[in-house]
């Protein structure tokens, strides 16, 4: 008569026979990592069709913006026009770079040292500097027929050309020694193509 618990029998090892330790090894011991790297594989796969994507759809591949012509040269001047008062006429120079679309830009004038007050033309090319359509900021531009010249008419500003506007002297009356800084500012990218810093005689 056998007293107590049976006792334990050791399985023979056999490569046949496996113990509950190998079966769950073999079952999926491992699955935890193999959950991770699929996940991870699966969010790489997603990243790069999106990446692909995207330059498709959205041309990302290329710029997206134009980048701002390059004026090398300019130069500017104040002078007398026609009706007699001095150095109300502004010509702006491009002398050496790239031709620059003036549908692409304003000119800014900032005249605060002589009567405290900036003025933009905006909405070139055009023949007549009007203020509701081509001035933000300040009004101190002559907005009659005729005053906008060289350039501001034309569909682009190269070598050689000129941007000549005038200035109201009952709005902004230049006297000796008046400074002005006159920007001629790419709208796209908002580059200063060119600035001039002028002073009057």
């Amino acid at each position: 008569m056998q007293i107590g618990p049976a006792p334990r029998q050791r399985r023979p090892n056999h490569p046949l026979i496996l113990d509950e330790r190998q079966i769950r090894d073999v079952l999926g011991g491992n699955r935890g990592q193999s959950e991770v790297l699929g996940e991870v594989l699966l969010v790489g796969v997603a990243v790069v069709v999106a990446a692909v994507l995207s330059v498709g759809a959205f041309g990302f591949g290329e710029e997206v913006d134009d980048p701002a012509p390059v004026v090398a040269e300019s130069s500017g001047e104040l002078v007398a026009d026609d009706g007699g008062f001095n150095n109300q006429r502004v010509r702006i120079y491009h002398q050496a770079g790239d031709p620059v679309r003036v549908t692409n830009v304003e000119i800014a004038v900032d005249a605060n040292d002589a009567c405290g007050k900036r003025g933009r033309i905006v909405g070139l090319p055009t023949n007549t500097i009007d203020a509701d359509e081509n001035v933000r900021g300040a009004d101190i531009f002559d907005g009659r027929n005729g005053q906008a010249e060289g350039a501001l008419r034309d569909e682009v500003y190269r070598a050689g050309d000129v941007f000549d506007f005038r200035l109201v002297s009952g709005a902004c009356e230049l006297n000796p020694g008046d400074r002005l800084t006159i920007r001629v500012v790419h709208t796209p990218s908002g580059a200063v193509l060119v600035e001039e810093r002028l002073t009057a005689n």
